[in-house]
């Protein structure tokens, strides 16, 4: 081969792999589309806006373990998912080492991610988007009554009350909101049923929660948890590339993955393997989603709302 030949193959340039973004966005386009289509074919999906079904209480009268809003991972995890996901971001910005570390833009793009996250699943100027998007589209405020079964007669077991205890989104309790229990004399004498049944003080400890029902509830999890990988995956590409350039970046000539990781702590890739770890939960979360929560609308409009 002569010099120039060689000089041509060293500089041609290489096929572009597609980014570690395009494949989370596809992959996760196609774990959600397949979890909706299995929740129709055997419906198995709940409609979260139909307060004749709740967390014990399905359509379909199936038990599955990630069915039930009580499960570990939903309590622990996807309450709390931009938390764990923010963990996840710091231990991995603070570790990085200097040729990645770029303090201003990671930093910048954590504050407008964590912006977003507030406006449309906590709080934006009062109620959140969502919230406001479920109550234009005609959602009732109703609070459930303790010890009283919804799926046998939905009528009885809830009360209608203000739009305003549903956009603040407190517990009603006869110490803090009084008035309100004056005002529904109905639920007192419930109340007092279920005391006399249960034989303890149901009023003393009581915890009304106010909820819309019958709107649009739009799927906060899908949301949530798409904007939560998509954040993590950008954040973990340039410790990727560092640590497995061979894999993570083909296109160019990297030195070895030994080399390549004595550049980085051992906590730094402790933090990309816990990174990593929650994004293939986050995954697991949005397809357990998309099989037994919502309406096909709602996860449509959850999961692509971000885009």
């Amino acid at each position: 081969m002569t010099k120039a030949a060689t000089l041509n193959t060293s500089t041609s340039p290489r096929t572009a792999s597609p980014s570690l973004t395009s494949v989370t966005i596809i992959t996760l386009t196609t774990v959600v589309t397949l979890g909706t289509i299995y929740s129709l074919v055997y419906g198995t999906a709940l409609d979260t806006s139909n307060p004749a079904f709740h967390d014990t209480i399905r359509p379909d009268g199936q038990t599955s373990y990630f069915a039930q809003k009580s499960n570990v991972f939903n309590v622990y995890f996807v309450k709390m998912a931009w938390g764990w996901t923010s963990v996840a971001f710091f231990g991995v910005f603070l570790t990085s080492p200097p040729s990645i570390h770029r303090p201003t833009r990671r930093t910048a793009r954590w504050v407008v991610t964590t912006f977003v996250w507030t406006a449309f699943a906590a709080w934006f100027f009062g109620p959140s988007l969502f919230n406001r998007i479920n109550s234009l589209s005609g959602a009732k405020c109703l609070v459930r009554l303790p010890d009283v079964d919804p799926s046998a007669d939905p009528a009885r077991s809830f009360v209608i009350v203000s739009s305003e205890y549903c956009q603040r989104q407190t517990p009603l309790t006869p110490s803090s909101h009084p008035s309100f229990f004056t005002e529904h004399p109905d639920l007192i004498n419930a109340l007092a049923g279920a005391a006399a049944v249960a034989g303890g003080p149901v009023l003393e400890t009581l915890k009304l929660k106010p909820r819309l029902y019958h709107g649009h509830d739009v799927s906060g999890h899908l949301f949530l948890l798409t904007l939560s990988i998509l954040f993590l995956v950008d954040q973990l590409t340039p410790s990727l590339k560092l640590l497995y350039p061979s894999i993570f970046s083909p296109s160019r000539a990297p030195p070895s993955d030994r080399k390549s990781k004595e550049r980085t702590s051992p906590l730094h890739i402790l933090s990309v393997g816990f990174a990593v770890a929650l994004n293939a939960l986050w995954v697991l979360m949005c397809l357990t989603t998309s099989v037994y929560f919502h309406t096909v609308g709602e996860k449509v409009s959850g999961f692509g709302e971000f885009y």
